[in-house]
């Protein structure tokens, strides 16, 4: 178990004072036997009135509704954790279904459906074509070893980059680019393994990388910290969901703080809302993120 303490500090900075629609919030990490929230803390300037709900996926939200104008608009959030998260567990996977392929049973079908459907177009089956390579030519393989493999060579073979402009590349445009963000590469990796048959989705967080407080440099450090995140999970029967994170090739959530998860990235997007006033108004928007492990005091 480790105690960890996340500020995420968002800033939309304009020209001049404009008004603001409502804002809807993705901050508040989801309580599980893996996280427990400790503390929570939400500042908001100008002073909103807010309310929560949780969504189709029982995420945790905020809405924020505003009546006065200003020029700068900053969202603040501190939370501090209990985190079990464990490093490349061992699945315990039914019998059935530690070779692929297999298939889910039937009574959980209905419920996994749309998380194994394929959302974006690949007309040439460029995406099939790369992670078919990993089926050592169409013969049974280990399920375990099969997504392990999967993700450590999205790690390897495509650039991370940060970009936050909105939305995301499609599958086929990250395999054409071999780059993207942490959630282009985790879009990346949901069509891969959708394409096998397997059920994954999104999900939006925050990352902790140890080396951030222990001096490390910048090829010991994990990519994505800094900012927000973005990770997969997918389902194996006796294991549940399981954690993978294609931009470091990390198997597990040892190092990953799950916030929100969802059947495609839109659905989990940590923060959005809009503003009245002139496009030009808007000057920029600045992101930032420290995961920490508390001074024991």
């Amino acid at each position: 178990m480790s105690l960890l303490s996340v500020c995420h500090t968002t800033v939309y900075r304009y020209h001049r004072p404009v008004t603001f629609g409502e804002h809807r919030l993705m901050f508040r990490p989801r309580d599980s036997h893996d996280i427990r929230l400790v503390d929570t803390a939400l500042t908001i300037s100008p002073a909103a009135e807010i309310r929560w709900m949780h969504d189709v996926f029982s995420n945790s939200i905020t809405i924020a509704s505003f009546q006065e104008a200003a020029s700068e608009l900053r969202f603040e959030s501190r939370i501090v954790i209990d985190h079990y998260g464990l490093s490349y567990p061992d699945f315990p996977i039914e019998p059935y279904a530690q070779t692929y392929p297999f298939s889910y049973p039937a009574e959980d079908i209905a419920d996994l459906g749309r998380s194994v459907e394929r959302h974006y177009p690949d007309p040439e089956r460029k995406v099939d074509a790369w992670v078919k390579r990993f089926l050592d030519n169409g013969g049974p393989v280990g399920t375990q070893d099969l997504l392990q493999r999967i993700n450590t060579a999205v790690q390897a073979e495509f650039g991370y980059e940060r970009r936050y402009a909105f939305g995301v590349q499609t599958p086929v445009e990250t395999l054409e680019r071999g780059s993207g963000t942490c959630r282009d590469l985790a879009l990346f990796m949901m069509g891969a393994v959708r394409a096998l048959g397997f059920a994954a989705r999104f999900v939006s967080g925050y990352l902790y990388d140890p080396a951030t407080e222990t001096g490390g440099v910048a090829d010991t450090s994990l990519k994505g910290g800094g900012d927000t995140h973005a990770w997969v999970q997918v389902y194996l029967p006796g294991a549940g969901w399981v954690e993978f994170d294609p931009t470091n090739g990390q198997v597990g959530g040892a190092n990953l703080i799950r916030v929100a998860v969802a059947r495609e990235p839109f659905q989990a997007l940590p923060l959005q809302g809009s503003y009245y006033g002139a496009a030009e108004d808007f000057v920029e928007m600045t992101v930032d993120v420290e995961v920490t492990k508390p001074e024991e005091g």
